[in-house]
């Protein structure tokens, strides 16, 4: 029996916004209960600012969350107290790997409601941490904007947020667009499809400009130094102060330490729905499509990993559980296979939004180069300048862990940021069907004069001691001198 198409209101997921609430986020719990919580909020830059927001985190009693009612009192519950813990553990001189019953005990129960983990998510930082400046203008206007909470009170920080949301509100049409082409595709309607198809590339190059502006108002320099340390998880966090992750105290005396990644793009469920609905399959970081399989033994006996199936524990239970009932019904690739070489527009529209899926993700990519690689190589620069006494005694949050050997560090759920990056865009055009659009978007892009006569012999890169490894937005990141760079692909 085929599955039934799946009806959005079942996963609390708009028509119009996608996975943004229907109802937009609150900008205060109605309940006088929670007011201690408010009270942190409304102060809470300047109590990161004068170091003394864990000392009252730590005077705070322990609320029940009995007077939480509604969903969306719920979500505001729980972005709150993930903004505070991840204030409180990375807003002093050095990590706290315990997180006190105050904070602990509310949030456990809250992530129990909400289908989250104990962390910062994407859905924290941005699907319910906004609202508009206007009531009567539309939410995927970036400049009808606003966040409701952030650790530094900063428009860059801000930005940094919206950008996504903007994104997110965008592209929420998409999907019962898509939706209705499977039903489509289910009928044989290959016009209809085809219709679909092209408004959905359309819509990406739309996203594509809104990703765009992330430079406008937010500065690399400021978000590396200043943002990202809160953003970062406790996962592979030993050498920044949490060897052993996050202790989430709830009171009992039975907590254990766990890991967990920050905020993540890949916890986005439109980016995630995208892959799914137009057949796009990602590999374990560093598999290549054609790796036999002796070569996928072998990699199975070390660190193998999907990173961005593994961000689906950190998206709200019910959005998870759509993508996968999506990808149950996802037809879409195989009907344009089907019928690619009887219908030619048909199989340019499926290889236009590939296209343009794979434009979105090289501006990610040039994105990550700017606000992360680039910045990273800048601090080791000016850290080489420093006695290496110096630097191994200096305690920065924005380093993570690395094993006895000092080989090299692999990103959170073991993929290195970079390469994870590449692998997925280089995915995305996999599926292409038109022969010529499967080449261009498969090619591998040749350094100009690479290997030329006159150029001479390659200069030598630089011997470093110690791989440098930076805390990405999902944890941590290994920063390899052969990769990266806006140009370097």
């Amino acid at each position: 029996m085929i599955p039934p198409i799946p009806v959005l209101a079942e996963y609390g997921i708009s028509p119009t916004h996608g996975f943004l609430p229907d109802v937009l986020p609150l900008t205060r719990l109605p309940d006088p209960y929670y007011n201690k919580w408010e009270a942190i909020a409304t102060n809470f830059q300047s109590l990161i600012l004068s170091k003394r927001l864990r000392g009252v985190i730590d005077r705070l009693p322990v609320l029940s969350t009995i007077g939480l009612e509604h969903d969306a009192e719920w979500r505001r519950a729980y972005m709150l107290l993930t903004f505070f813990a991840h204030g409180y553990i990375w807003g002093g001189d050095t990590p706290m790997e315990r997180v006190p019953p105050s904070i602990s005990a509310p949030l456990l129960k809250i992530c129990e409601h909400l289908e989250v983990p104990p962390v910062s998510t994407y859905a924290a930082s941005v699907l319910w941490n906004f609202k508009p400046l206007f009531m009567d203008e539309d939410i995927d206007d970036l400049d009808n904007l606003a966040t409701l909470t952030t650790f530094t009170g900063s428009l860059d920080e801000s930005w940094f947020y919206l950008v996504s949301v903007a994104i997110e509100a965008r592209g929420g049409p998409i999907i019962p667009l898509m939706l209705t082409a499977v039903a489509a595709a289910r009928q044989g309607d290959a016009a209809t499809v085809t219709r679909c198809l092209q408004a959905f590339a359309e819509r990406l190059d739309d996203l594509g400009e809104l990703l765009r502006r992330m430079h406008d108002n937010c500065d690399p320099s400021f978000f590396y130094r200043k943002i990202r340390t809160f953003l970062a998880g406790s996962k592979n966090m030993a050498e920044a102060g949490l060897p052993n992750g996050v202790l989430w105290d709830d009171g009992t005396g039975t907590s254990d330490f766990v890991q967990f990644s920050g905020p993540s793009n890949a916890q986005s469920s439109l980016i995630q729905f995208f892959d799914v609905i137009l057949g796009i399959e990602h590999r374990p970081t560093g598999e290549k499509a054609d790796a036999s399989d002796s070569e996928r033994e072998g990699r199975m006996r070390g660190p193998t990993h999907n990173f961005i199936q593994d961000m689906r524990r950190y998206m709200p239970g019910p959005h998870a559980r759509f993508l996968d009932d999506v990808a149950s019904i996802a037809n879409i690739r195989q009907f344009v296979e089907n019928r690619a070489k009887s219908d030619r527009p048909l199989a340019l529209a499926y290889d236009a939004c590939l296209a343009m899926l794979r434009a979105f993700r090289d501006i990610h990519i040039a994105i990550v180069t700017r606000y992360i690689i680039l910045p990273s190589r800048e601090n080791r620069a000016r850290s080489r300048s420093r006695s290496p006494e110096a630097v191994r005694n200096r305690q920065n949050l924005a380093v993570a862990s690395k094993n006895a050997a000092h080989k090299k560090v692999k990103g959170t759920g073991g993929t290195a940021l970079i390469p994870f990056l590449k692998q997925a865009r280089d995915e995305t055009g996999e599926p292409a069907v038109e022969r010529w659009a499967h080449k261009f978007m498969t090619r591998q892009t040749r350094a100009t004069g690479q290997g030329d006569f006159f150029l001479g012999k390659p200069e030598e890169p630089e011997l470093i001691d110690e791989p440098v490894v930076e805390n990405g937005l999902a944890g941590t990141w290994t920063i390899d001198d052969d990769v990266g760079g806006i140009c370097h692909y």
